[in-house]
């Protein structure tokens, strides 16, 4: 029988709160697929998941690897993948059970009408250690509910909205007709995750149920600002990665061409911030750079991104204009939960 979805679960050194994700997960039986890859980890993660491998044999497996990072663990995920969908739920993650029966329904609906929906939207929480008000991204407005859509049939995705990883069912050929390969040793390609694929989408569905647990607030977490200024050169090789693929990537319809736009302004204005936050020469050099090889590479593309809002807010001119742009970015975080 083929499931109806896989889970991949990337996990690194995750022994300490893998087992809360895996719980979430397991259950469902010859559905749901979850895949665990050990990313090489060096504590107890691989004896952990093989509990759950003998627990629930033929629904979780395990899949032992050398250490490659984030991208490679999802890479080797999608290769073994057997899932009419796939999703990706991260070891320190997990998914609200009444929400996850919903979206297993609703798959189940598509593969037995022979409906080829190519992607699942639903919405995610942020799950920040120690608040208790928690932030829940929608997308209200910009995605009709509960019905099959194509882009055209999109609308305009608001300031703070954007297609996140923990927002994402594919339909697994999907991701494999877009020749998904993402970086190895790289931190934050969520993003070539989030984007890359989304070209090859036909059809998408918006599922409004709160699924997606995101569990932030630790320290050593790649997104916690501190570490994400110690890994620029990431964020900025994936920065380039993904603008590389908006300009080689010929998009017809407008609504989606939009999108594509709207989500490269929002990282390239990430990317810009932190290097102002570093505040370094070579910081500050580096983020006049970026915008001087975009104008260089496309001047559509850097146009239509660096006059944007978010464009336009990360080059706020001089030391003082610097600190409006990174209060900026303090008051967004704020507003979405994430700070």
């Amino acid at each position: 029988m083929t499931p109806l979805l896989t889970v991949v679960v990337p996990a690194y050194n995750a022994e300490a709160y893998l087992r809360r994700s895996l719980d979430s997960l397991v259950g469902a039986g010859p559905l749901v697929e979850v895949l665990v890859v050990d990313d090489g980890s060096t504590d107890g993660t691989a004896a952990l998941a093989q509990e759950y491998v003998d627990a629930h044999p033929g629904a979780v497996h395990l899949l032992r690897k050398a250490n490659g990072g984030h991208g490679s663990a999802i890479n080797t995920g999608l290769e073994h993948a057997r899932g009419h969908y796939l999703k990706v739920v991260d070891a320190d993650d997990w998914v609200d059970a009444d929400a996850f029966a919903e979206v297993l329904s609703t798959l189940a609906g598509f593969v037995a009408g022979g409906r080829g929906v190519d992607l699942l939207v639903s919405n995610f929480v942020y799950e920040k250690q120690g608040k208790k008000n928690k932030t829940v991204v929608r997308y209200h407005g910009a995605l009709p509910r509960r019905r099959e859509l194509r882009w055209a049939q999109t609308r305009r995705f608001g300031k703070r909205q954007y297609l996140m990883m923990h927002a994402l069912i594919y339909r697994t050929e999907v991701l494999r007709s877009a020749g998904l390969r993402l970086p190895e040793h790289t931190f934050y390609v969520d993003s070539l995750y989030a984007l890359v694929p989304l070209p090859h989408v036909r059809t998408l569905y918006y599922l409004d149920v709160d699924l997606y647990r995101y569990f932030i607030g630790r320290e050593d977490q790649s997104v916690h600002e501190a570490v994400m200024l110690r890994r620029l050169d990431q964020q900025l090789r994936v920065n380039w990665l993904l603008l590389d693929h908006v300009r080689t990537t010929p998009v017809a319809d407008r609504r989606l061409r939009a999108y594509l736009l709207h989500y490269t302004a929002i990282i390239c204005a990430v990317s810009s911030i932190l290097l102002i936050r570093a505040n370094t020469r070579q910081s500050l050099a580096e983020k006049e750079r970026l915008w001087r090889e975009l104008r260089a590479a496309d001047l559509w593309l850097y146009r239509r991104v660096r006059w944007s809002v978010f464009g336009q807010v990360s080059n706020l001119p001089g030391p003082a204009g610097r600190r409006v742009s990174v209060l900026a970015y303090r008051v967004a975080q704020r507003m979405v939960g994430f700070s």
